[in-house]
């Protein structure tokens, strides 16, 4: 692309890529300026509803006039290619100038704060004013000019009242750090959260760090949802009070319209504030005068003091990320296979109920038989413990051995030994269940008490049938997915209101279609059907909701239902890495929006990191974005872990096909073929 000539604008350079396209710098030759050209990706040109959304967008942000907005150019069509043609500026993107990210942070004055503030307000306000909303307003989405102007950028997500709703109400779109509380959740959006988002923009100016932080998405929708930010002292207590009225979670307690929070903001006088404007760093607060030199020396004397006790104290602690690793089976024997990888299946199902807590998947097969110790496999999970386990069978006498392993020095904080018979293993998982919590000092609510000793079943021989069903579930291959059909069904006829069976089947169902075992019309039906019959007995199953999607999106095409049930999905078990993986892979990867799915399968990859199918789908979705050498990358890491993979082999190759490396493609389709 680069050097080529698409009407009379020479492309110069690629400046970035998004969900709803491709950005390069180029020369127009007829006007001698330079532009920014943002194209709709090729592979889905043809779909009307997206060409439908570009067009919105182009003609959105053009009717918008002002100086603290991008101009739109023009709107061109060439040979399929369509394209908007957009003013380029020469500038930093405000997240640099405020320490976003993993780049120091230069100071900003309080009146540089305040001016950038106001210019950013001007330019939403007159975005309002013709009844268009950004919805994705944040520091990377905003220019600085080497003059000082402000410029918003980006109306990708713009949302036009009245006009056509190409983003269907529930789509969780824009980065979730600067997402409003009723964005969050999927509910209908106006002008109040770019407020919102606005209040954040701001929040991050002043301190260099964000309102409501979190280590991944889900937590970052909690803390938006339920906290409420932390202010400095060095903050003026004016700023701070418009700071809140931005950030009020609910809408009609946020400032109504722009126009009130220009007026705050103009009535503000930097000056009066301290005699001068401050410097306002990172870490929100003033360059230490030099005659507190001595103080600070004091204040860092406690600092290390208190950190030497905090090692002490540390176990005081409540544990927040844990992985459960397979059970050993001791007896040896391949027919019980199911059994201890069942119970450590369901010790990660009822522990990923807990809100609190960050439970890792199912990574187990990936360690065993591996000379690891369990704190070498936390610390490759990145979790705070490692819940371990043995178990031995003896006709019906069941003996289950469990301790807790501390990853951060090895030592075991916590065990038991459970001598009983099968025939009592509900009650043994409930008290290991409620033991671990306790161990792990979790403070519960009465629900999550209910939720951790929830059984979906009492017949002990359908959870067994149930256990063998997800067994051979996770295996993956045409036959073992039938086999799990077989298992699942003879759990239901033992018990009909086992809805976790249903969902089980469901699941099943929606593999044996995506792996291309049985057509669509053979398989997505009878997918649909278990599902809600699972969620007519249950509506509280993350499984269930999940599977129903998938119906929804890769049958019914009914995107509005898929967007629903994998909302409630994820809002039922955020730990549940298939839903996030169904979600990014299989929804909003077909729809384009890219930069949402690639964030889904990362956050499904963070809860099992040592799945290969999940690394597989983060290249295809790279891949799918225009990302080719992210992608091979990405698989041939995956290949690296398991070289008989077929999927990765056979993922790799579409890779480079698309690439345009149609011999090493050709030589990754043998591999998948013999592998397979």
């Amino acid at each position: 692309m680069i050097g080529k000539t698409i009407l009379h604008y020479k492309i110069i350079e690629k400046l970035g890529a998004g969900g709803m396209g491709v950005v390069y710098k180029a020369e127009d030759t007829k006007l001698k300026r330079d532009v920014a050209i943002k194209f709709l990706p090729r592979q889905i040109a043809s779909n009307r509803e997206e060409r439908k959304r570009f067009e919105i967008e182009a003609k959105a942000a053009a009717a918008l006039n002002h100086p603290n907005i991008a101009t739109i150019y023009a709107i061109e069509e060439v040979d399929d290619e369509m394209f908007i043609v957009m003013e380029y500026i020469e500038g930093q993107e405000l997240h640099e100038l405020v320490g976003a990210g993993f780049k120091p942070a230069p100071t900003l004055t309080l009146d540089k704060i305040v001016d950038y503030a106001t210019q950013i307000a001007s330019g939403l306000q007159a975005a309002h004013e013709k009844d268009v909303t950004h919805r994705d307003i944040k520091s990377a989405n905003i220019m600085v000019t080497g003059k000082g102007q402000v410029k918003i950028m980006d109306f990708g997500l713009a949302k036009v009242r009245g006009g056509v709703q190409l983003t269907q109400v529930g789509t969780t779109l824009g980065t979730a750090a600067y997402m409003s509380p009723e964005q969050a959740q999927g509910l209908e959006t106006d002008h109040r959260t770019d407020i919102w988002s606005f209040g954040v923009v701001l929040y991050e100016m002043l301190t260099g760090k964000m309102p409501f932080p979190g280590d991944y998405e889900q937590a970052v929708i909690y803390s938006i949802l339920n906290e409420e930010p932390e202010f400095s002292e060095e903050i003026p207590a004016n700023l701070q009070q418009l700071l809140l009225k931005a950030l009020a979670k609910n809408p009609q307690e946020r400032y109504q319209n722009v126009g009130e929070v220009l007026a705050d903001l103009e009535s503000f006088d930097t000056a009066q504030t301290s005699g001068v404007a401050k410097p306002v760093g990172a870490n929100g607060h003033s360059p230490l005068p030099g005659n507190h030199v001595f103080l600070y020396g004091g204040v860092a004397f406690l600092i290390i003091l208190f950190a030497s006790f905090a090692y002490f104290l540390n176990r005081s602690q409540p544990i927040d990320s844990i992985a459960v690793l397979p059970f050993v089976n001791s007896n040896n024997d391949p027919d019980i296979e199911y059994l201890s990888d069942g119970i450590t299946e369901t010790l990660i199902t009822k522990l990923s109920q807990l809100p609190q807590l960050k439970v890792m998947a199912r990574t187990g097969s990936r360690f065993r038989g591996k000379d690891m110790t369990p704190q070498q496999a936390g610390e490759q999970l990145n979790v705070r413990a490692v819940l371990t386990g043995a178990i031995v069978q003896r006709g019906n006498a069941l003996r289950l051995n469990a301790q807790w392993v501390d990853v951060s020095d090895g030592s075991q904080f916590w065990g038991k030994q459970y001598n009983r018979t099968m025939d009592d293993i509900f009650a043994v998982q409930d008290a290991i269940s409620e033991q671990i919590s306790t161990s792990l000092r979790l403070k519960l609510s009465s629900d999550d008490k209910s939720r951790l000793v929830k059984r979906h079943t009492e017949d002990t021989e359908a959870y067994q049938l149930y256990l063998k069903g997800r067994f051979y579930w996770n295996q993956r291959t045409g036959e073992a997915l039938r086999t799990a059909v077989d298992y699942f069904q003879q759990a239901i006829n033992r018990d009909p209101t086992y809805a976790l069976a249903y969902a089980g089947i469901a699941d099943c169902y929606v593999l044996l279609a995506w792996y291309k075992v049985l057509t669509a019309i053979e398989s997505f039906p009878k997918a649909k059907a278990a599902a809600l019959q699972a969620l007519q007995i249950d509506d509280q199953l993350a499984e269930a909701h999940t599977a129903l999607a998938m119906t929804y999106v890769a049958f019914d095409w009914d995107w509005v239902s898929a967007e629903e049930r994998f909302v409630r999905a994820i809002e039922l078990n955020p730990n549940y890495a298939t839903a996030h993986q169904w979600y990014g892979a299989g929804h909003l990867a077909f729809l384009a929006c890219f930069d949402e799915a690639l964030t889904e399968v990362k956050r499904a990859l963070a809860l099992d990191p040592l799945s290969l199918i999940i690394k597989s789908e983060l290249g295809t979705v790279y891949r799918q974005a225009g990302y080719y050498d992210l992608a091979i990358e990405q698989l041939q890491n995956t290949i690296e872990m398991d070289q008989n993979f077929y999927i990765a082999h056979y993922l790799l190759g579409v890779a480079y096909i698309f690439k345009g490396e149609i011999s090493k493609g050709m030589d990754e389709l043998r591999r998948s073929h013999a592998a397979g």
